[in-house]
C-alpha cells in the first residue's frame, strides 16, 4: 500500500482499504490542524470544524459505497455513521454554546474517531478483502 499523503494515521489503525485508509489520514490531519489552531488561539474555527464533519460525512458515504459495491451488508455500521453524526452535532452545539471545554472536546474527537476505526472500519477493511479474494476466485 502507498504512504499516506499526511502520514498521521497510525499504522494500527491502516484497514488495508486505500481509499478508506487515505480519508482516515486526512481525517487525523485535519484534527491536527484544529488542535493546533484552536490550542493556539484558544478559540474554536466554526468554519474549519464544520468542514470536518462534512469531511465525515463524505467519508462514511465512501465506506457504505463501498461495502454496497462488495455486496456486504451494512446497516448496523451505517447506523452507527448516524449516531456518530448526531453526537459530532450536539458536541459542535455544546462547544459554541459554551457547554463544552475546547480541550475536552478536542480530546474527545480523537479518541472517539480511534476508537470508530477499532470497532468498525478494521471489521469492513477485513469483511472488503474477503469480497476481494471471493471476486478474484470467481465466486
Amino acid at each position: 500500500m502507498d504512504a499516506m499523503p499526511h502520514g498521521l494515521l497510525p499504522t494500527e489503525l491502516v484497514i488495508g482499504h486505500p481509499e478508506v485508509d487515505a480519508q482516515h489520514d486526512e481525517i487525523f490531519c485535519r484534527i491536527e490542524s484544529l488542535k493546533n489552531v484552536m490550542l493556539e488561539d484558544g478559540q474554536p474555527h466554526y468554519a474549519e470544524l464544520d468542514s470536518l464533519v462534512d469531511f465525515f460525512k463524505l467519508h462514511f458515504a465512501t465506506e457504505e459505497s463501498c461495502a454496497c459495491a462488495a455486496g456486504i451488508e451494512f446497516s448496523a455500521h451505517a447506523r452507527e455513521h448516524l449516531k456518530s453524526l448526531r453526537v459530532l452535532s450536539r458536541a459542535t452545539a455544546d462547544l459554541r454554546a459554551g457547554r463544552l471545554d475546547l480541550r475536552t472536546f478536542l480530546r474527545y474527537l480523537e479518541y472517539w474517531f480511534e476508537q470508530h476505526i477499532n470497532d468498525f472500519d478494521k471489521v469492513l477493511g477485513h469483511r472488503l478483502e474477503d469480497a476481494r479474494e471471493r471476486a478474484n476466485r470467481g465466486l
